[in-house]
């Protein structure tokens, strides 16, 4: 208390010298004493409420408590005098067991008396019950059924209760009803038949299926009250439970069976779409089915049996056995995909359980997959590894087949911009389209695992591809005049190769997701190449076919007879000139590039051709003449690349100038100024080697060996900067059997 009270002074304290902060509020010292006061008198008063609440609270349980003892102690009194009561009362029941005994007796008499009638007539009713059942009066039968049986079933029961151990007297009573079981038996093969053709009956006849439902769920109410009273007294009649209601949805769950697996009409040795034709009809029967039950079978039946749901419960599992039993058997791989393809799409689809017919029952969303995700795993390794099978045989059948067309007398065919071409392209694609195409309709993932696919096989087809363009190229050489159009179709092999390029592209486009394309594009740079191989080889061998032509014209260059006045160049530019006019079918990007490397050959020969050492200028007027006709030439070659040039936009002179510039040095009439001359020639050209100077000065034919010596051992020691831009063009001329030794002697 000391320490509440010095907290409590403190806070005051506090509170005043909070108040009193100013001269002026002294004055105002009184006023704050009655605020207080009126505060603290406040606070008391609710103080003193509250605790009146509290004792008030107190004393009304305490007065409850009381009135609860008291109601005790008379409880105790009252069980008390009952218990006297009873303890007094027993002799008196024991005295009444002969009474109790008389009413048993008089019960069951009552019973034998009331059931004497039919008892008596019990032969009646099972011909009357024989004759309804043959009439398929189902619901008169069945009220009779149950006058044989309640009869049998009463009578049961009272020798039951009389004498439980008495099986001779049930014995006879159950034989005597024996012909009830029989009739039990006959009417629910009747109601089979009727569930069987539940789908038939509800459009033409629905009146039979609800007789059929009535009296089964008459049984069930049978059924339940003969189980309440089991537990009551532990008899069951003969027969029961019945469960007409179970056996009904199994006898339902075995028609919906019998439907799916009857739906199959052919086999694959009769019908290649076998398994499409059966998916079909299957599809067609479930839809058609589930609408009878979903508008006219729901009314027939009572909704706690649920029957709607029921049964797409049942045709769910039936359609997933089946589906079952088609994976395990040994698919081909079209087979696979349609399968696959109705399993996945179809059955989920507005064609089959997503129809607006069937919707808002049936929830696609929460059916369970009709394949588990391992079947469906091991369906689609299987299809991968047929397709890859298939596709392989395919693009060797294609390539077999484009070579036996290499090998005709006719020329191939051109597209519409004119360009040769063969079908190999077209047909490659087109399968893989097909392909891709089935891939779809399946997963996203499938399809992009076959493009995947596809590209890897189209990976080593090219490849082989390439073998089989260098093989053609190779048995051309051994006999040029065999085939017959090995020039039109090797264009067509050159051009094959863009249109590869641009299939691959216009596929991965077509069929390859964003996100996915860095994953699987490491293979398109692989096939660019292998593809720029192939074009690039075969240029190679029409330009080769070229110079076969031109070897003999090319060896004129250069000679005696080239510079008595020989029409070397001329033949050479009409050869190259009605060459490529063929080579005008060949497609702009290879056209190109062959075009600059026929230009460049062609100057590298004339080249090769002035460092064969085959004359030797002996006058200034022969070296006039020379460098003019090389002049004249070079112009002549100029001219013929550049017309054959137009149109690509590059210009290629540079090349002849090289020939203009070998002209100039053999021109030169100063022998004074040679060095010069020929130092800016290699500072123009830095491949130039000595063999190269040393054949030109050879072939000048005016070069003193001192002066020859001179030139090239200054030109060995002075620096030569390459530009980084040029492109050797002497680096492959090679002067055969020459070198400076015997240039200079």
């Amino acid at each position: 208390m000391k320490e509440t009270d010095r907290e409590a002074v403190a806070t005051a304290v506090q509170r005043v010298a909070g108040m009193l902060q100013r001269p002026d509020q002294l004055d105002k010292v009184e006023q704050y004493r009655r605020r207080e006061a009126r505060k603290k008198a406040s606070v008391e008063a609710r103080l003193k409420a509250a605790i009146q609440s509290q004792l008030d609270g107190v004393r009304t349980g305490l007065s409850q408590l009381h009135n609860a003892l008291n109601d005790v102690r008379d409880i105790q009194r009252s069980l008390a005098d009952v218990s006297k009561d009873w303890r007094q009362s027993i002799n008196t029941i024991e005295s009444l067991k002969d009474v109790k005994d008389a009413v048993v007796r008089h019960s069951q008499l009552a019973a034998a008396v009331e059931n004497l009638k039919n008892i008596f007539s019990v032969p009646e009713i099972v011909r009357e019950t024989q004759d309804l059942i043959e009439q398929g009066e189902l619901l008169q039968t069945h009220r009779k059924l149950m006058d044989l049986e309640c009869s049998r079933d009463g009578l049961m029961y009272e020798q039951y209760r009389m004498d439980s151990g008495n099986t001779r007297d049930m014995t006879l009573i159950h034989g005597y009803f024996g012909s009830t079981q029989g009739l039990s038996d006959e009417l629910a093969k009747q109601l089979w038949m009727v569930l069987q053709r539940s789908l038939v009956t509800v459009r033409r006849d629905p009146t039979l299926l609800v007789s059929v439902v009535r009296i089964i769920e008459r049984e069930e109410k049978i059924d339940r009250r003969i189980l309440d009273r089991k537990k009551q007294t532990g008899f069951v009649p003969p027969g029961r439970p019945k469960n007409w209601k179970e056996k009904m949805f199994a006898i339902l769950d075995r028609t919906v069976t019998t439907r799916i697996e009857g739906t199959q009409a052919d086999t694959r040795e009769s019908d290649k779409m076998w398994l499409v034709r059966h998916l079909e009809i299957i599809r067609k029967y479930v839809l058609d089915d589930l609408i009878v039950a979903k508008n006219l079978m729901v009314q027939c039946f009572p909704p706690h049996y649920e029957i709607f749901r029921n049964l797409l419960n049942m045709y769910h599992q039936a359609l997933s056995t089946r589906m079952q039993e088609l994976a395990s058997e040994d698919l081909e791989a079209n087979e696979i995909v349609s399968l696959l393809t109705w399993v996945l799409n179809t059955y989920t689809s507005t064609e089959m359980m997503g129809n607006v017919e069937l919707a808002p029952e049936v929830d696609v969303s929460a059916l369970e997959p009709l394949l588990s995700p391992d079947v469906v795993s091991e369906l689609l390794d299987t299809y991968m590894s047929t397709l890859t099978s298939n596709i392989i045989a395919w693009l060797r059948k294609a390539l077999e087949t484009d070579k036996k067309d290499w090998m005709k007398e006719t020329e191939p065919e051109a597209d519409q911009d004119g360009y040769y071409q063969t079908t190999l392209p077209a047909i490659v694609f087109q399968m893989f389209e097909q392909n891709l195409q089935v891939a779809a309709q399946i997963s996203e993932d499938l399809k992009t695992k076959v493009l995947v696919l596809c590209l890897q096989q189209m990976n080593s087809f090219l490849s082989r591809y390439k073998d089989e363009a260098q093989l053609y190229k190779e048995e051309h050489l051994r006999n040029r005049q065999h085939p017959h159009c090995y020039v039109q179709y090797m264009i067509a092999i050159i051009n094959n190769c863009q249109t590869f390029k641009e299939s691959i592209v216009s596929l991965k486009r077509k069929y390859l997701k964003n996100e996915v394309e860095e994953g699987i594009s490491l293979s398109q740079p692989s096939m660019d190449g292998i593809l720029d191989t192939i074009a690039k080889e075969g240029c190679g061998s029409l330009l080769e076919e070229v110079f076969l032509d031109l070897e003999q014209h090319l060896s004129e260059l250069m000679t005696k007879k080239w510079l008595l006045g020989s029409n070397a160049v001329d033949i050479i530019c009409v050869t190259v000139e009605d060459y490529f006019n063929d080579f005008a079918k060949i497609k702009k990007p290879y056209k190109k590039r062959m075009t600059a490397e026929a230009h460049r050959r062609v100057v590298v020969e004339y080249l090769r051709a002035v460092m064969q050492k085959r004359i030797s200028f002996r006058s200034a007027e022969e070296r006039k003449e020379g460098a003019e006709r090389m002049v004249r030439e070079a112009e002549q070659l100029r001219f013929l690349f550049r017309k054959l040039a137009s149109g690509f936009g590059e210009d290629a002179d540079g090349y002849c100038d090289t020939i203009i510039a070998i002209a100039e040095v053999i021109k030169l009439t100063d022998p004074s100024l040679l060095y010069l001359e020929v130092s800016t020639l290699v500072s123009k050209y830095p491949d130039l080697r000595d063999d190269h100077i040393g054949a030109l000065l050879a072939l000048r034919g005016d070069a003193s060996r001192d002066m020859k010596q001179t030139i090239i051992e200054s030109l060995e020691q002075g620096p030569t900067q390459v530009n980084p831009n040029y492109v050797p063009i002497f680096k492959e001329i090679v002067v055969p059997s020459l070198n400076v030794a015997k240039l200079l002697k």
